[in-house]
């Protein structure tokens, strides 16, 4: 009798179409590994991220607004679980392999730094080598989870989280739904969070945007991804010229009222001087280091190591450990 995975690949044969990936021909692992009873390579794929280390700590990083006060408002984590959840949807209409699409969305935001965007930019200046997240997220995923070891991902699911934000020609339509998803996602949460700080009123959206998608975030996702799912035909992924047009009105509208707006990033100036801090104390006593950098410091140098250190830092821990090396403590004479 044949073993679950295998009847999930045998089931894969009729819901993953001729444009998506099944299970049973992934390029697989760089290590290889004995198959798993239970589940598919890319399900497994899935809990291994779902698990890490870098996973968890993505709760406690910025989205869009640093220190919001309120329970609200979106965190990287819940970023990621909405895009993992449009992602699944578009994979499954369009006969994709959703598993396959689940993991690379999940994976794809783990090399953040914390403060969000304010700090890549940050760490892009500071470190020589430069700094995209999306490089940061493959590398947590390659090297860095498992005290070095990475997680051993299958190549389909690690190509999606590298490219997740350029795509790239040679994508799996997997990946590609990952990165429309994404964009589809953040648009439509961050206004929401931005309606909910107070910095935009619902009248304040524009009727392009309003008629063309919807007065509420629930009806404007809705639109964009039913007509992502209409229009996406012979293997090729796109909205309808019209929600197209509108889509780039909608992101040059959020960047000239949100994501340049001086009330929402008055904060972020502070942030280049909290990292370069961390970086330059770190450089010069990279003791400091955890025990689990010992092989990139050894084989990559102290630079490197402490970009590692401080991209995977929550926005807290970081604060916490600038207060620690930077601002004295009080203390009394007994």
């Amino acid at each position: 009798m044949s073993c679950p995975r295998e009847q999930r690949e045998k089931a894969e044969e009729i819901l993953v179409g001729p444009y998506g990936i099944r299970a049973r021909d992934s390029f697989g692992r760089e290590r290889a590994e004995e198959e798993c009873r239970i589940r598919t390579c890319f399900q497994r794929d899935v809990d291994r991220i779902t698990h890490c280390k870098s996973f968890r700590r993505l709760k406690h990083k910025t989205q869009v607004f640093l220190q919001p006060e309120g329970d609200h408002y979106r965190t990287r984590l819940t970023h990621t679980l909405e895009v993992a959840r449009l992602a699944r949807t578009v994979a499954r209409a369009l006969c994709l392999n959703e598993d396959l699409t689940e993991a690379i969305a999940l994976g794809h935001d783990l090399g953040h730094t914390p403060f969000g965007h304010a700090g890549e930019r940050a760490l892009n200046r500071i470190h020589e080598g430069g700094f995209r997240h999306y490089e940061q997220s493959l590398r947590v995923v390659d090297l860095l989870e498992r005290d070095g070891r990475g997680l051993n991902l299958c190549r389909e699911t690690r190509i999606g989280i590298l490219n997740h934000t350029t795509g790239a020609p040679d994508d799996t339509r997997e990946a590609t739904t990952v990165r429309l998803c994404d964009r589809i996602a953040y648009i439509n949460h961050d206004l929401d969070d931005a309606i909910r700080a107070g910095l935009l009123t619902a009248g304040d959206v524009p009727e392009t945007i309003r008629s063309g998608c919807g007065e509420r975030n629930s009806e404007r996702i809705n639109s964009m991804i039913t007509d992502l799912i209409e229009n996406s035909t012979d293997g090729e992924l796109k909205m309808s010229p019209h929600m197209s047009g509108i889509f780039q009105f909608y992101h040059a509208f959020m960047y000239a009222e949100i994501y340049t707006n001086p009330l929402a990033k008055g904060e972020e100036g502070k942030v280049d001087g909290i990292l370069a801090a961390l970086y330059e104390r770190y450089c010069r006593e990279p003791e400091r280091l955890p025990e689990d950098l010992g092989g990139v410091l050894e084989r990559e140098g102290v630079e490197r190591a402490v970009c590692d250190y401080i991209s995977g830092m929550t926005d807290g821990y970081a604060m916490e450990k600038y207060g620690e090396l930077f601002i004295p403590f009080a203390w009394t004479v007994k």
